[in-house]
């Protein structure tokens, strides 16, 4: 047999040492019986200068190449005799016929496989190192290896299964024939361009119409077995090695679909949600395993999705996005040889082959002769179309048979997935020595060319193309991998966590969220994509915001238009940005009520807070536009809802004092109770009539009557009504007795306060300050109220009544309610056992829900319980003498009581200004964390807004300031309430 295929720049063995010790062992092998038979050919080709020269080649250069050629020296010999197509196609046949499977054990055919995979190998190699094959042979021969390897093992697997009477096939003896079960061939696979060491990308598709089950109901589960064994044959290492490694991530949203799915399932995946890389990743496709008749039948279904007839300019324009997001350079970049990604990295194979198949998605639709699968032949073909010129065209196919053949040789020589240089000299001169230069520097200065050449062709796709982002590096989030350059530049950016950020990203553009499901807002997404990461990147913790951006993304019902409204207003973006790295909470509210991001936009969002007067005039005017009491409700939510945004919004950024929110939400409150109450009322009249005299009258305690509310807080109320004595019943169509009639009407003002519709909740209420508590009814007439609170009612509800505040009802009844309950208030008590009573209260709520967690505001020792506890027992204890301490506002009667003299003048001042302490802490945890707030995992920029909030410089003055101004709050109680409550007997009846 002739040897003039064996080329005469055969690469010199890198490392001589290693081809004496494999010479050694390949004499040796003439004397074990095994290759008894081939014993003189091995002499042979060891003592023929031009066979020994390519076994040199082999050890000196390839560990990997060294093992199989000791382990299969009859595929050498093969070789040397029968020439290299013949000795290929003798490594396969084992294969070539997968009905030849169909009746083999699971190990077996492992075995057969892989010796199959591995003597091809071999051959493929000595083809590649002896320059006898050019390029286009060797990866096309590397992807039949991979095709008949697979259908083989699937004609074993499904057969498998039909013998296990999971189904029926229509013809036992060709399983594969008629099946309905197919693999798609994606990528470098379906194009035939298979490198040494490729993945294979696969997806596993069965036609419903055709495949017969005997279980109908364990279809899926069954069919997803099947495939995991097709991978687990394919890609497991035994002590035979392995056949390809698979990877099943091109199949439609691999993280939320199984690794096969029904044709009828894949073609309503890229008619509504396929995304324009998914077009780009279907040029290549091609049926590589399995029945080929339905599965060329799907790929028709699928061209107008791949190839569309006319020109489509959103289309165009996702390209361009995508285009715009990478940072092409052209000429004068630095690419660092040591450690370059051949494929991903600047001047490589991806942008060989994205310079390809971006012009084909263009023009394919039209142009027949674009819709090749190899990237060299699509090259050629644009050249004739006349979109490339010849120059740029041979240089794009050189650099592309460079690169490649650089690609094989790394990976030949440990069998290694790989496409980075090593980062050494040594190993780049270990390289450039098998790739058959004499030295390294001849190596790089044509591996610098040719990444030059394609890295300037590549960046005339961009010429018309502005820059998303101003930042250098990448951000592409197209197909299954990550990017490099925008792993690298999020990193630059500021998120520890890339990877996340791309996989995330991807989701998106999977259509996994609502919002992303049209194919308008996946394109508008694209666009902002650098704004947002952008502004993301700038908070402190660009991890947590991403998150919270993500969640905001989840909840959002669609996409387009707000998406478009950041294109319109970046600004959004930037605030949205803001509260999804601080205020989580916040984030998940815009992604349930998007609408409210337009109310960001109106003039005065971020500089004033809501007036009373004009927030009745405008809910007034919407609710009057409504008739059905469900409106009025979504009415009363959205407006609400609005004016609490901008206050929380404010309040993080800081813009007013807690005094000033706390005021502002309490009258959100008020306004939403006097714009609504009164045509529920009018309402339940329609049915139920009215009374001659009297009313219902609603009145706010706690927060809500000292107006001092902070986020997300409930509304503490009591609902007190009159009627005239002789009044029996109402004067509707279906009466009711006073009791019935203002109970019932109670609980329509409840619901509708805090009944959730679809806009959601108006207020959370607590009526449990009513007389009685909760087994109190819900309206209490006045007398009643009167009696309770004057004979029956405890002390602590009396300490509660100091903050009683007229909301909404009859004026009379209002004054005659406050009225008595001044008189309650500044009733002279018998000091002792008012301080002990307040002493023991205190003490069963820290028994009951004490916290004393330093960041426990509430109810921690010397935090607000403390601090109001102070305010409500002096005024008990001295509004007898001094009325006109009463507020139901803790920083006006802390005020009061130092004009009085019932407090030295600073100490009243501190109490006051530590009641807004606490409270601007208050509201901005409530705003911002979920759960216990833990001081170490707080990002920066929390840390800031809270010392900002507490007016401090930093957060460890802040710290220092929360345990001093406890401290003393604690002291003064103690001074104030406890010491003096101990000297006093215990009472015999506790309460």
């Amino acid at each position: 047999m002739s040897l003039s295929w064996i080329s005469q720049g055969l690469p010199q063995p890198h490392a001589p040492e290693h081809v004496a010790n494999a010479m050694e062992r390949w004499h040796a092998l003439g004397d074990r019986p095994a290759f008894e038979s081939i014993a003189s050919k091995i002499g042979d080709i060891a003592s023929n200068t031009q066979s020994k020269s390519v076994l040199e080649a082999l050890f000196g250069n390839s560990p990997y190449l060294t093992n199989l050629c000791l382990r299969d020296p009859d595929v050498v010999c093969d070789v040397f005799d029968n020439g290299l197509d013949q000795a290929f196609a003798n490594a396969l046949n084992p294969v070539r016929i997968s009905a030849d499977a169909r009746n083999l054990d699971q190990p077996t055919t492992m075995t057969t496989v892989r010796r199959a995979k591995r003597r091809a190998a071999l051959v493929i190699a000595i083809a590649d190192i002896c320059l006898a094959w050019p390029l286009d042979k060797i990866t096309s021969a590397i992807s039949e290896t991979a095709e008949l390897t697979l259908d083989f093992t699937m004609a074993h697997c499904l057969s498998a299964m039909a013998r296990l009477r999971k189904c029926d096939l229509p013809n036992p003896e060709n399983p594969l024939e008629g099946s309905g079960i197919f693999s798609i061939g994606m990528g470098k696979l379906g194009a035939g361009e298979l490198n040494y060491s490729s993945d294979i990308d696969l997806i596993f598709l069965y036609d419903q119409e055709v495949v017969t089950y005997l279980d109908p109901d364990r279809i899926q589960q069954d069919l997803v077995r099947m495939v995991r064994d097709i991978t687990r044959v394919m890609e497991e290492r035994t002590g035979d090695g392995y056949v390809f490694r698979t990877d099943l991530r091109l199949r439609p949203d691999p993280s939320s679909t199984p690794p096969i799915l029904s044709m009828l399932a894949a073609e309503t995946y890229y008619e509504t949600v396929g995304q324009n890389w998914e077009r780009a990743a279907m040029i290549k496709a091609r049926i590589v395993g399995g029945d080929r008749i339905a599965g060329d039948q799907f790929l028709e279904i699928l061209r107008p999705f791949v190839w569309r007839k006319h020109l489509d300019f959103l289309a165009i324009q996702d390209i361009h996005s995508i285009k715009r997001q990478i940072n092409a350079h052209k000429g004068g970049s630095k690419i660092n040889i040591p450690g370059h990604n051949i494929k991903l990295g600047r001047g490589g194979i991806r942008e060989i082959e994205f310079f390809a198949q971006t012009q084909q998605l263009i023009w394919g639709g039209r142009e027949v002769a674009l819709r090749g699968k190899a990237t060299c032949d699509t090259l050629r073909a644009l050249t004739e179309f006349g979109q490339v010129s010849e120059k740029v065209r041979d240089e794009m196919l050189h650099a592309y048979e460079f690169l490649r053949t650089v690609e094989h040789r790394l990976q030949m020589i440990n069998d290694q997935q790989t496409q980075t240089l090593p980062d050494t000299d040594e190993g780049l001169t270990a390289l450039a020595t098998f790739l058959g230069y004499d030295a390294v520097d001849g190596f790089k200065a044509d591996l610098l060319l040719h990444l030059r050449h394609v890295e300037n062709n590549y960046a005339e796709l961009f010429e018309d193309d502005t820059p998303l982002t101003g930042r250098a590096g990448n951000l592409v989030f197209t197909g299954t991998e990550d990017d490099p350059d925008t792993l690298a530049n999020l990193r630059e950016m500021g998120f520890e966590n890339a990877e996340n950020v791309s996989i995330t990203v991807r989701g998106w553009h999977h259509g996994r969220y609502r919002a992303t499901r049209s194919r308008r807002a996946r394109e508008i997404l694209t666009e902002l994509m650098p704004t947002l990461l952008d502004a993301l990147g700038k908070t402190t913790n660009p991890d947590m915001a991403f998150r919270s951006f993500d969640e905001f993304l989840k909840g959002l019902p669609a996409g387009v238009q707000v998406f478009s409204l950041f294109t319109a207003h970046p600004e959004l973006l930037e605030l949205l940005a803001q509260i999804a790295g601080t205020a989580p909470r916040i984030a998940k509210y815009i992604g349930r009520n998007a609408a409210v991001l337009d109310y960001v936009l109106m003039a005065g969002f971020h500089e004033e807070l809501p007036d009373a007067d004009a927030m009745m005039a405008e809910l007034d005017a919407r609710l009057a536009r409504e008739d059905m009491v469900e409106d009025w409700l979504d009415t009363a939510r959205r407006w609400a809802n609005d004016q609490k945004f901008q206050i929380d919004v404010q309040t993080i950024q800081n813009r007013h004092t807690p005094h000033q929110a706390g005021r502002a939400l309490a009258d959100v409150a008020d306004v939403a109770i006097r714009a609504l109450f009164p045509r529920i009322a009018e309402d339940f009249a329609d049915k139920h009539g009215t009374f001659e005299d009297g009313g219902l009258a609603v009145f706010a305690l706690g927060k809500h009557g000292g107006q001092e509310l902070s986020p997300g807080s409930d509304l503490d109320m009591v609902f007190i009504y009159d009627v005239a004595e002789h009044a029996e019943e109402s004067d509707g169509q279906r009466p009711l007795s006073p009791g019935h009639y203002f109970i019932r009407l109670s609980q329509r003002y409840i619901n509708a306060l805090s009944a959730p519709t679809a806009e959601g909740i108006l207020f959370e209420t607590d009526l449990r300050l009513r007389p009685s508590g909760a087994k109190g009814p819900l309206a209490t007439h006045f007398k009643s109220f009167e009696a309770y609170q004057t004979n029956d009612a405890w002390t602590w509800e009396h300490m509660a009544l100091t903050r009683i505040r007229p909301v909404y009802g009859p004026k009379a009844l209002c004054e005659k309610v406050l009225a008595t309950t001044n008189a309650v208030l500044c009733k002279q008590r018998d000091p002792d056992q008012l301080v002990r009573e307040v002493f023991d209260m205190r003490n069963r709520m820290d028994a009951g829900k004490g916290d004393n967690h330093p960041w426990a505001i509430k109810m921690r020792r010397g935090g607000l319980v403390d601090l109001e506890f102070i305010a409500q027992y002096l005024q008990l204890r001295h509004a007898h003498k001094y009325p006109d301490i009463l507020s139901p506002t803790t920083r006006e009667v802390f005020k009061n009581l130092g004009a009085k003299g019932i407090l030295d003048n600073e100490e009243a001042e501190f109490l006051g200004n530590a009641g807004s302490f606490w409270l601007a802490l208050q509201a901005m945890l409530r705003l911002t964390t979920e759960g216990p707030f833990s001081p170490e995992s707080a990002s920066t920029d929390l840390q800031k807004m809270l010392a900002s909030a507490g007016k401090c410089d930093d957060f460890a003055s802040l710290q220092d300031k929360i345990e001093t101004t406890a401290t003393r709050i604690k002291n003064i109680y103690d001074r104030v309430i406890a010491e003096p409550a101990q000297k006093v007997t215990p009472p015999e009846d506790t309460q």
